[in-house]
């Protein structure tokens, strides 16, 4: 991400009460969208300001604890993996569900880092949507006893008309993750 220069700016549609914006949508000169969170209040805006940019989005926002139900839209197929490769510990089994779910049409499309997602437009077909899903964490401490995400992202391409988002429980929202071998799900508070 280091290196590439903005070369437009969208307009910032909600501030969070602080000079901060909410978002910012910043269209690059490699051709990919920079979508920033600092505050996730307005999924409309957001859609609102990637159409500008000629891409076709379905934004929701979620509480914790909960996510939108499957089946809103055709996915398409993408990789798949039996319940023995996704528990697996075996770091050859890892890199390679790694490396299939970079590679395929999804994870070309969408990157995650630095609290930001990264579109890139040309991985996008016409006629498909990029869905969005975000679930922004209001608790802002952390710790072993006490975890926290800031934002959780979920991105997937879809063909056709999406139904809309019906919020049902996620029921692994809570599942904390062993600090020793997951220290990144323990940031440091404010970070």
């Amino acid at each position: 991400m280091a290196g590439i220069a903005a070369a437009a700016a969208v307009a910032i549609p909600f501030l969070n009460g602080s000079s901060a914006p909410a978002y910012a949508i910043t269209e690059n000169t490699d051709g990919t969208i920079t979508l920033k969170i600092n505050e996730f209040r307005d999924p409309a805006g957001v859609e609102k300001d990637l159409a500008a940019l000629g891409l076709t989005a379905d934004v929701s926002s979620v509480k914790p604890g909960t996510r939108c139900a499957p089946g809103r839209g055709n996915a398409g197929s993408g990789p798949s993996f039996s319940k023995e490769e996704l528990q697996s510990k075996d770091p050859e089994v890892r890199k390679r569900i790694e490396e299939a779910i970079e590679n395929s049409p999804n994870g070309k499309a969408f990157r995650l880092g630095r609290g930001e997602v990264r579109i890139d437009p040309q991985h996008i077909k016409t006629g498909q949507t990029a869905v969005m899903e975000f679930t922004e964490n209001a608790d802002q401490t952390s710790g072993p006893e006490k975890p926290r995400a800031l934002w959780s992202f979920g991105g997937r391409l879809t063909t056709g008309p999406d139904k809309p988002c019906k919020v049902i429980d996620d029921p692994s929202w809570g599942k904390r993750p062993d600090p020793k071998t997951n220290p990144e799900a323990y940031p440091p508070p404010g970070s």
